[in-house]
């Protein structure tokens, strides 16, 4: 606080905590057809800002999507990730009936990215579909998991 100045301080809580999100279909099955992908897309980003965390861009391939979203002040990361997944397979479901028995895996992958790191992340999402002309989603999301020092067990990673 400046003294002298009442009106500086900490009275507002802010925060802006970027995150990016991985997450791949039930079984990893190939799925996600180029015919909804860009609509899948968009209604993912409206779930997000109805949650008061704005996407900042979204790609995926046939197997799994990634999102770079500011997770809300007031919003729990397990929110966030179980609406988006929630509500986006609801969704998919009603796109045709080849994705009747659409859904995602359980799990999800969750890596919080600095302000200096946000255009490298933005780029590597934008372009996933090189990426996985030469790396698999299991090798890519490996990769992740030891960049950021997050300890798993092999046998649960994949349910």
């Amino acid at each position: 606080m400046v003294a002298g100045n009442d009106s500086v301080g900490m009275s507002h809580s802010l925060a802006k905590v970027a995150i990016h999100l991985v997450f791949a279909t039930q079984g990893r099955e190939r799925v996600l057809a180029d015919q909804i992908r860009s609509a899948l897309h968009g209604y993912m980003a409206t779930v997000l800002r109805n949650l008061s965390s704005p996407a900042v861009v979204i790609n995926s391939v046939e197997d799994h999507v990634h999102i770079l979203f500011d997770l809300g002040r007031t919003v729990a990361l397990s929110s966030a990730v179980e609406g988006v997944k929630r509500t986006s397979s609801r969704w998919v479901k009603t796109q045709g009936a080849e994705f009747a028995r659409f859904g995602w895996q359980s799990g999800y992958g969750a890596f919080a990215v600095s302000e200096s790191n946000m255009a490298a992340v933005r780029r590597y999402i934008e372009r996933q579909k090189e990426h996985h002309q030469r790396l698999t989603f299991e090798d890519e999301y490996r990769a992740f998991l030891h960049r950021h020092g997050v300890a798993y067990d092999e046998a649960y990673l994949w349910t």
